[in-house]
């Protein structure tokens, strides 16, 4: 028994979308070929009568998963593998599980239970399956392992045989998708977990996330901010640049006015207006075409801005444009839309109080300091931020005698919080204690990947962690190498290391590692 999806023209709210719709299971288990069914026949599992006794019943993807894995036990963990499951419950599966002695606290026995009153407007369930926070079209929650997961992820058919943005696109569904591999989600762009299902398109040769794939496609949209006149889906979109990103991506759902010749990818049609990125210190605002005329260099990748597309631009700085895909990249915008927000000047606690002329009180030490003068190089002496040697120049010490803290001037001034090129967010200085982060006083650093200690710049947060040590976060752009004659700026392809790129990239090429 094979399972198949298809999209079909449903109404929501009295517009017109391509809704993803589970085909009833066909004992052809072909990937080739599908069964030619018509709209009427296909399964609606959401919406309509919420008896949960009248709905179509779903094994949990967790048992789904165990299933694959027990199915293909000879293969590598990290192997993806084609799922041969259907998403339907069957009691036999569980009875298999079970008596392949797998641990019976976590074998799900009974179906999932749809969620009907799930707010689906805002991303703020974790997904159990996919991992992410993508707004579904439904829920379900499974009562033995106590998870939510999207509509899509627990309805995933082993096959889908088209997609309304691209009708030639067929795909599969794979268990372990992510593999032991960094493979990104055509569609949202993020990462793939290890665990996860997810569908693979070989003719594409493209990945994505499940509720990426199978969320409703709207056939016409009204965002007349953005444009005036209404917005129609256009499939055949394979030579059309978006006016507002500039780039051709013919997997996306593209969108066209035909009277005013206006391309729109549809996740650019809801692209913030005013932002905040890691690569400038004043807010952008989106800008649309015509932008001036001359030679527009991006403020991210240092690349050639097109005039004839839509870009942010800095009101207050002269000539600083951004990509609006290079702005909204996810280690460069902080997700936050701030049109509407008045800008604020935020108020930073100073990193230390000045008690008499060179006497200071750090904020990481209990003892005054006193600023001295070294004249001499001393590697018996180190700072206790950077962990360097002192060298000729300032720095504090403790007064206490017996106490032998010392900290680099340039380190004492360090700021408590900064915006860095390498994160979106702000980060925090902090001391690495021996108790820090149950490590022994030792950190790595995001930038260099070294082990640290001494001070550390941090955001840590229940999804996110990122840390530098104070050499690292003391590099801003543009950075001024001894060894070339142009400013040089940090590289930001996933491709390519962490690093610094010249700002002559067109020219010479010439790159350095980032580790100093």
């Amino acid at each position: 028994m094979s399972s198949v999806g298809v999209f079909l023209e449903k109404e929501i709210n009295g517009k017109p979308f391509h809704i993803f719709s589970l085909l009833p299971e066909t004992d052809n288990s072909s990937s080739s070929s599908y069964p030619s069914l018509s709209g009427e026949e296909a399964i609606d599992s959401g919406g309509g009568d919420n008896d949960p006794s009248l709905q179509t019943r779903f094994i949990c993807p967790n048992s789904r998963y165990q299933l694959e894995r027990l199915r293909n036990m000879y293969i590598s963990v990290d192997s993806s593998v084609p799922v041969g499951t259907s998403p339907h419950f069957n009691k036999e599966d569980v009875d298999q599980l079970d008596g392949a002695g797998r641990n019976r606290r976590t074998i799900c026995k009974h179906p999932v239970l749809p969620l009907f009153w799930c707010n689906n407007e805002t991303p703020k369930i974790e997904c159990g399956a996919c991992e992410i926070l993508e707004v579904g079209s439904g829920y379900y929650l499974c009562e033995t392992c106590n998870k939510v997961y999207h509509k899509e992820c627990v309805e995933a058919p082993e096959f889908i045989k088209h997609h309304p943005s691209v009708p030639s696109f067929s795909s599969h569904l794979y268990s372990n998708l992510g593999g032991s591999h960094h493979i990104s989600c055509f569609i949202c762009e993020t990462e793939i977990m290890i665990k996860q299902m997810g569908y693979f398109s070989p003719t594409h040769n493209v990945r994505s996330h499940t509720v990426c794939l199978l969320k409703p496609v709207p056939i016409t949209v009204d965002h007349f901010k953005r444009h005036p006149h209404p917005l129609t889906l256009f499939p055949k979109q394979a030579s059309l640049a978006c006016d507002i990103c500039g780039m051709i991506k013919r997997l996306i759902p593209t969108y066209i006015c035909a009277r005013c010749v206006f391309v729109v990818h549809r996740d650019c049609i809801y692209f913030p207006y005013v932002i905040r990125i890691s690569r400038h210190h004043h807010r952008i605002s989106f800008t649309y075409s015509p932008l001036p005329s001359g030679k527009l260099t991006c403020g991210v990748c240092r690349q050639k801005v097109d005039n004839s597309c839509g870009a942010y631009s800095c009101n207050k700085c002269d000539g600083y444009f951004v990509h609006s895909r290079c702005a909204l990249r996810k280690d460069v915008w902080d997700g936050e839309e701030l049109e509407g927000t008045p800008e604020e000047i935020e108020i930073v606690e100073d990193p230390f109080k000045t008690i008499a002329d060179g006497i200071i009180l750090h904020f990481s030490h209990e003892h005054h300091l006193k600023l001295e003068i070294c004249r001499a190089y001393d590697e018996d002496k180190y700072c206790q931020a950077c962990v360097l040697p002192i060298y000729e120049g300032n720095y504090y010490s403790c007064v206490n005698d017996l106490c032998d803290f010392i900290l680099h001037e340039t380190c004492a001034n360090a700021p408590r919080k900064i915006r860095h090129p390498l994160h979106a967010h702000s980060l925090t200085l902090k001391v690495v204690t021996n108790e820090y982060d149950h490590n022994k006083g030792f950190f790595r650093c995001n930038a260099c990947l070294r082990p640290c200690n001494g001070f550390v710049y941090e955001e840590s947060t229940a999804t996110r962690r990122f840390r530098l040590d104070l050499r690292c976060a003391s590099i801003s752009e543009p950075f001024k190498y001894e060894g070339h004659d142009h400013p040089l700026f940090l590289a930001l392809s996933p491709h390519e290391e962490v690093g610094a790129k010249c700002y002559m990239l067109w020219v010479c090429y010439f790159s350095i590692q980032g580790k100093v």
